[in-house]
């Protein structure tokens, strides 16, 4: 089992557009099915996790679990969730402590700038697979 570190942060509309599951048809029930799906993997491997999201809660959105919260930036400006995981990550104590989940090659440098890990939105999806049939999560070596 690999041993993640104690804070990290998930780039919410990236990993949701990272699936080919018709999210674009219902934004809201994919956020919905995507916190879910993070949760059962956050609550599992523990530490601190934050998904965030451009644009308002949608109202159907079940309520953040003890394991991890979930931010919507209140508009949908290109890039939102982007700055305000770059914001969380800069006030940390200890920046390498977070990994970030992002294939946005504009997020994942401006994070690694302050010090943060960075795997893809694939790595994620990989954990919520792995998560649902109790296997270790497959290793695609590319980060992405």
């Amino acid at each position: 089992m690999s041993v993640l570190p104690p804070i990290v942060f998930v780039d919410g509309n990236n990993v949701m557009g990272s699936r080919a599951d018709g999210w674009w048809r219902n934004r809201a029930e994919a956020a919905r099915r995507l916190v879910a799906d993070i949760a059962a993997v956050a609550c599992r491997r523990g530490g601190t996790w934050t998904i965030v999201f451009d644009g308002p809660e949608p109202p159907t959105l079940s309520p953040a679990q003890e394991c991890l919260s979930v931010i919507h930036t209140g508009h949908r400006r290109r890039d939102g969730a982007d700055d305000r995981i770059v914001e969380l990550v800069a006030v940390l104590p200890d920046p390498p402590a977070a990994l970030v989940y992002t294939s946005d090659a504009g997020l994942r440098s401006r994070v690694q700038a302050l010090g943060a890990r960075v795997s893809g939105a694939r790595a994620l999806l990989n954990e919520i697979v792995a998560d649902r049939s109790g296997n270790e999560p497959v290793q695609d070596g590319s980060g992405i």
